[in-house]
């Protein structure tokens, strides 16, 4: 795990000024797509986040856009149907909020690549309840602070985190 750890940060750190979804500005930032993007880094990713998976999951719920490929990959490891949630239902042809997989009346597991507030995980989670899931996880990469935690916790939605912010500085320094 330390390797790997360790990987994500060499290949998805960056430094500079970033304005955060939260609106918040952080001097660091990690690229997930860079990380999502190199197959061999996603499959090792996708392996032990399938440790995680809890119990009766029935549906790996991948939110648009960065929980796509996590929950893809995932899918594949684990043999979970998934499903595609968009951030608004679309509004043409099926004007589907989820795609791929029905959700409703099964026990859906959100797939997310990086908390920070937690907003957007809110969000889908009570669009997926509204249309008859059964939303009380989330498994995610990286958990860059305990504020979103606390707050998908607010929600009843526990949080299943690969890393955390520190896990990744301290691989990074060699401290793990």
């Amino acid at each position: 795990m330390k390797q790997l750890a360790k990987e994500i940060y060499n290949v998805s750190h960056l430094t500079g000024e970033f304005l955060l979804r939260s609106g918040k500005v952080s001097t660091e930032y990690f690229d997930k797509y860079l990380f999502e993007s190199q197959p061999q880094l996603l499959s090792l990713i996708a392996e032990e986040l399938a440790k995680l998976i809890p119990p009766g999951t029935e549906v790996l719920a991948g939110l648009e856009l960065g929980g796509v490929p996590i929950a893809t990959a995932l899918s594949l490891k684990s043999n979970i149907p998934v499903a595609f949630v968009r951030k608004k239902a679309k509004e043409y042809g099926t004007c589907k909020l989820a795609e791929g997989i029905d959700v409703k009346g099964k026990r859906v597991c959100i797939i997310e690549d990086v908390v920070t507030t937690g907003g957007q995980v809110i969000l889908s989670a009570k669009d997926l309840r509204d249309a008859g899931a059964i939303v009380t996880d989330v498994m995610i990469v990286i958990e860059r602070n305990i504020e979103g935690r606390l707050r998908l916790e607010e929600e009843g939605l526990n949080l299943h985190s690969l890393f955390k912010m520190e896990d990744l500085l301290k691989a990074a320094a060699g401290k793990i």
